[in-house]
């Protein structure tokens, strides 16, 4: 199992419409490529942190990540709106340790 994970904070303005459509627009779309598992979208609360969102998902193993990444939707995304409207972010990919 591999939990992705990516925080980030956006350029526009807190509260506004596009950060809604932003948020909304990135759920819908990532969360429908197939093996993606329990998608979910969070607010950061904590003022430790300059970033304001997190995506987060799970995928059974590489393979299922590898789909994920090199799909035309991921990709479209990435392409049309992250690239443009993101200004920071952090990217983690995790995997359960064994206990041990």
């Amino acid at each position: 199992m591999i939990r992705h994970t990516v925080s980030f904070s956006l350029v526009h303005p807190a509260g506004s419409d596009a950060e809604a459509d932003f948020l909304s627009t990135g759920a819908r779309t990532l969360s429908a490529i197939p093996g993606v598992e329990d998608f979910v979208v969070s607010r950061q609360v904590s003022p430790k942190s300059d970033h304001a969102f997190q995506f987060a998902m799970s995928f059974a193993d590489q393979a299922a990540y590898d789909a994920y990444d090199a799909h035309p939707d991921h990709r479209g995304f990435v392409a049309s709106r992250w690239a443009a409207e993101v200004s920071s972010f952090q990217e983690l990919d995790l995997v359960p340790l064994a206990p041990g």
